[in-house]
C-alpha cells in the first residue's frame, strides 16, 4: 500500500500552460498552417475583445489566406481601427496605429471599382 502511493505519488504533473496573450496571433507562424494559426488567432480576438492588436494581427493572417478572406480581414482593421480611436492618447503603440492606417488605406482601394484605382496616364 505505501509503495503504490509512492508511485502515485511521483507523477509528473504536466507543465501549466501559458496564459493567453493579445499578441499571441502572430506566434511561430507557419504559414502552411494558416487555417490552424487563424482559429488560434480567434481565440485570441475573442478573449482581448478591446484591443485592436489581435484584430491587426488576423487582418494579417487572413491576408496571407488567400483572396476569399479579403473581406473578413477588411472588417478587422476596421473594427481594430474603431478600437484605436476609442484608446486613451498615448496608449497605443504608434506602429500599430500606422499599420491600421495603411492597412485601412488598402481595404478602402480594393473596396473602389478597378476604374477609380486605375493609374492615368
Amino acid at each position: 500500500m505505501t509503495m503504490g502511493f509512492l508511485i502515485a505519488g511521483c507523477r509528473e504533473e504536466p507543465l501549466p500552460e501559458a496564459p493567453m496573450r493579445s499578441d499571441d496571433c502572430l506566434r511561430d507562424i507557419k504559414l502552411d498552417q494558416l487555417g490552424e494559426q487563424l482559429k488560434r488567432c480567434d481565440r485570441v480576438v475573442a478573449a482581448f475583445p478591446t484591443n485592436p492588436v489581435p484584430l491587426n494581427d488576423r487582418y494579417l493572417l487572413r491576408s496571407l489566406s488567400g483572396p476569399d478572406q479579403e473581406r473578413a480581414a477588411c472588417a478587422d482593421v476596421r473594427r481594430a481601427t474603431a478600437l484605436a480611436r476609442q484608446a486613451k492618447p498615448g496608449s497605443l503603440d504608434p506602429q500599430l496605429r500606422t499599420d491600421l492606417s495603411l492597412r485601412l488605406a488598402l481595404c478602402q482601394d480594393a473596396a473602389k471599382p478597378a476604374t477609380e484605382t486605375a493609374v492615368k496616364p
